[in-house]
């Protein structure tokens, strides 16, 4: 009964209009021909990594920005083109994209180098080589290869946090034992203070340019997805006034826009699955309501016990103040595991886990100076309170406290 059930389903579905025209066109993968509101952008990192096609070196370049304001998609749209032109005037020029933030792939320094090794033909063994040996089969591929080599890291900051700034420095370094290839390095990221936390013999081997990404505002943001929308849906099923509160949902949170594509891409879903032939601003809550829920829920039972109390510090901090400090929070964390039976983190490593949840989305944080008592960060939680009850049942089911 039940295979009949489900072939009759799928029969059904295969038969039914779809609100979809292109549904590629609302997921993360998707590239469009022009991107909006980046034109300045777009021509600063031209302009920065230009000489490497006439083979000469350029600056190394760093991109920061908040989640979702369009780094990623920029700097691939501007090298992508950079790769067209040495094609076809046959100029020795080799691009090489990196997303840090891939587990096995750069989190360690050793696999880092391994992976770009493989990038040239010459594949390494994950384990079992002394580091030096890794990095001497990565010069003698670079080398090997001549001309210029453009090493974009995306999430650079996680290779830091994960590998630590030696790997920079060695990077930055290679150049000077190099004699037929240069290598330029561009790192993104979506933390803008990370740079100044590294050694500073490795800042001054970086000698970087710097370009910021602002976030989009709504107006933008409505405008990025009548475009998206226009592609992914068959014409008039976004019924008026979606666009806008879909827009203004995530302009509120640093104007995201991978966010608000995705969004709209799950209400066009759910509206879809209950057979509705319009997208309503009542999907569009269902669809911020799930997404709010998966993420958060997914984040609470996958976390390791220590990550998971200090979320449930960072919840449990919350006063009529809209504002946290990192100082109070750790010292709720410290009384959390006396009770639960962790033995507690230094102050630092909380630190590091809150920045962790600042980039999964569920806080924000802003590093304030409080003069000669040094640096703290004040943090405010970014979901939606309707969630914080159920969020915290399941963490202190987690952590064992009832």
């Amino acid at each position: 009964m039940l295979k009949k059930n489900l072939t009759s389903f799928f029969e059904e579905f295969l038969h039914k209009e779809s609100l979809f025209a292109d549904r590629g066109a609302l997921l993360s993968n998707y590239r469009p021909e022009a991107i909006s509101y980046r034109d300045n952008e777009i021509s600063k990192i031209a302009g920065i990594l230009a000489p490497a096609l006439k083979q000469e070196k350029p600056s190394n370049l760093f991109v920061y920005g908040n989640t979702g304001t369009g780094k990623t998609l920029t700097v691939k749209h501007v090298t992508e083109h950079m790769e067209q032109v040495a094609k076809s005037k046959n100029i020795s020029l080799k691009l090489i994209y990196v997303n840090c933030k891939l587990k096995r792939v750069a989190d360690t320094e050793y696999r880092l180098i391994a992976q770009l090794s493989s990038f040239f033909g010459k594949p390494t063994p994950s384990t079992g080589l002394p580091t030096d040996e890794v990095y001497k089969i990565f010069y003698s591929a670079v080398e090997e290869k001549g001309g210029i080599i453009l090493l974009v890291l995306d999430e650079i900051d996680q290779l830091i946090k994960r590998a630590g700034d030696n790997v920079l420095y060695n990077l930055t370094r290679i150049n000077e034992e190099l004699h037929n290839s240069q290598i330029s390095l561009v790192g993104i990221s979506n933390d803008t203070t990370f740079i100044e936390n590294i050694d500073m013999r490795v800042k001054s081997s970086l000698s970087e340019e710097d370009i910021l990404f602002s976030p989009y505002n709504a107006i933008e943001i409505q405008s990025i997805l009548r475009e998206r929308a226009a592609k992914a849906f068959r014409k008039d099923v976004v019924e008026h006034g979606v666009i806008e509160k879909c827009a203004a949902y995530v302009a509120r949170e640093q104007g995201d826009a991978r966010k608000a594509i995705e969004l709209l891409r799950v209400a066009g879903e759910l509206a879809e699955r209950i057979k509705s032939k319009t997208i309503t601003t009542e999907h569009l809550d269902e669809a911020e309501e799930k997404l709010e829920k998966d993420k958060i829920l997914d984040v609470v039972k996958t976390q390791p016990k220590q990550f998971q109390a200090v979320l449930f510090a960072i919840l449990s901090s919350r006063s009529n103040n809209s504002y946290l400090y990192s100082g109070e929070i750790y010292e709720v964390y410290k009384k959390l595991c006396f009770k639960v039976g962790l033995r507690p983190l230094t102050q630092r490593r909380v630190s590091d886990i809150i920045g962790e949840y600042e980039l999964i989305g569920i806080i924000n944080t802003r590093t304030i100076s409080k003069g000669r008592y040094g640096r703290t960060r004040e943090i405010t939680i970014s979901i939606t309170p309707s969630t914080i009850p159920l969020t915290k049942k399941i963490l202190e089911e987690q952590l064992a406290m009832s």
